[in-house]
């Protein structure tokens, strides 16, 4: 499942459990469609002239993209990745963000465009590529029907961003904000389908077409609780990453975390 669904699953369970804790039968309506229904329509959807478009766009899209990010390291990459990882926590200030946001409303572009570009300069700036590849999430539930379901419908857009010498950072928003509207529009096209179709360079030492993940989260998040129970959320680090680095934000209060 995906991370949307843990917030479906939670509200499921709380309901149930003040209902079942009271004799009561379950106020949860009937699904409209289950998740079975959404695998047959989106195998035929692969079928349909609407995925040779969307396939089509990213294959112009990615045409010539350099195959690895190198962020210099202490060390140099070993042949087989370990996907040993560590976690770094740290917040963005309210400040900062209100600034951002600002920004974002005098050019239209989204708080996810606005921090986008700042982290896209500060890895041409690191890495010295100009041509730059990072992975983003999308929920892929585009339907009402998908909004209450339990299952995986994330799939992974890539997005690319070339950079000259003379563009200011407006304009490297301008062209994130372009590229990022383009892979919404081409959202449903699997991502495993579209490695088929690439074919990219395969390394054991890095993942294909980006090493780079950027995730804004802003799927709905609540409080539950549970009758006569006290529930107490667990927060662990896994010592594990699938990718070079995964930039993980996510909007409170105080800032961005």
């Amino acid at each position: 499942s995906d991370g949307w669904s843990s917030g479906v699953f939670w509200h499921e369970l709380t309901t149930l459990y003040a209902a079942f804790v009271q004799a009561q039968p379950s106020p949860l309506p009937p699904l409209p469609i289950q998740y079975a229904d959404y695998a047959v329509w989106l195998q035929q959807w692969q079928q349909s002239a609407a995925a040779e478009a969307q396939l089509a766009y990213w294959q112009t899209q990615l045409a010539g993209a350099p195959p690895l990010l190198e962020l210099p390291t202490d060390r140099p990459r070993p042949v087989v990745q370990s996907f040993q990882g560590a976690e770094y926590n740290f917040t963005f200030s309210a400040t900062l963000i209100d600034a951002l946001k600002a920004l974002g409303r005098q050019e239209n572009a989204t708080l996810f465009m606005t921090l986008l570009t700042g982290f896209t300069l500060v890895l041409q700036r690191y890495t010295g590529q100009d041509d730059l590849l990072v992975g983003a999430p999308i929920a892929g539930r585009n339907q009402p029907e998908l909004e209450g379901m339990l299952g995986f419908f994330l799939n992974n857009l890539v997005l690319r961003t070339r950079l000259t010498d003379a563009m200011s950072a407006r304009a490297v928003l301008k062209q994130v904000r372009t590229t990022t509207l383009a892979a919404y529009a081409n959202q449903m096209l699997p991502f495993e389908k579209l490695l088929e179709a690439l074919r990219p360079e395969r390394s054991l030492s890095h993942t294909a077409l980006f090493q780079l993940m950027f995730i804004l989260q802003n799927t709905p998040s609540r409080e539950f609780t549970l009758t006569g129970l006290q529930l107490e959320r667990l927060t662990f680090d896994t010592g594990a990453t699938k990718f070079d680095m995964t930039v993980s934000l996510t909007e409170q209060a105080a800032g961005v975390r």
